[in-house]
């Protein structure tokens, strides 16, 4: 069985997904992060090895996430203590960050580099109130959301979304390959591609607005599951 948790960087969802992990005990937690990243959250640092572009994105981030009360990534921590709790081991199964950057920023346009600095700009600006609604958007019209985003910025959906959901299915469909269980642990709008990626893997997935809306789980972790089967 193959469990993907959607997160969101930003949002104070730790304690949730570590629930979730110990109800499931799998043999594999899979980490949407690489060795550099890994180490640059464990040790509360930022990764010098990353491009300019990256850091700032991260720095807006990091801005949002304290406007939640939370830090960055801190959910990816939580993944990994709550797999050495339950004995499983911890795959980084996404690409280097560095390469990722540096490759998109090679296949941006001009006018692509212009709105994503200036995107990334206004963020640090955002509300709490205005990432919500943003958020909503989000949930109600995935798909018209992820269509827009496409359409607006073709390189950086196909380089960061698509490209890194091929990668990380590759890399979860090879470790399913030697286990018999495995949570993975990817942000929410990775969750579509990874499904349709997995296929014809069976799948169960827990969504960033189930964690965020539901109660503290249970032991069963009901609350916050749906499923998806595919046999074809």
């Amino acid at each position: 069985m193959i469990t993907l948790i959607g997160v969101g960087h930003v949002f104070v969802i730790s304690e949730s997904v570590k629930e979730l992990i110990r109800a499931r005990r799998p043999e594999v937690v899979c980490l949407e992060l690489d060795p550099g990243r890994y180490r640059a959250l464990l040790e509360r640092r930022e990764s010098t090895r990353v491009p300019m572009q990256y850091r700032l994105l991260a720095f807006v981030q990091k801005r949002l996430a304290s406007k939640f009360g939370g830090e960055v990534g801190e959910e990816m921590i939580a993944a990994a203590k709550a797999a050495s709790e339950v004995g499983a081991k911890v795959a980084l199964i996404d690409m280097d960050a560095s390469k990722v950057f540096a490759l998109l920023w090679r296949r941006m346009s001009f006018r692509e580099k212009i709105r994503m600095m200036g995107g990334a700009f206004a963020g640090l600006f955002l509300s709490k109130e205005r990432v919500e609604e943003e958020m909503e958007k989000y949930e109600t019209r995935e798909s018209q959301y992820m269509e827009v985003l496409g359409e607006d910025f073709p390189a950086v959906k196909e380089v960061l979304i698509d490209d890194r959901n091929k990668h990380m299915a590759k890399q979860i469909t090879t470790i399913m390959a030697e286990h018999q269980s495995i949570v993975a642990v990817v942000g929410d709008g990775h969750i579509p591609g990874l499904l349709e990626a997995l296929k014809p893997l069976e799948v169960e997935i827990v969504r960033l607005k189930d964690l965020r809306a539901a109660p503290p789980p249970s032991p069963s972790g009901s609350e916050y599951t749906t499923s998806f089967w595919y046999n074809r």
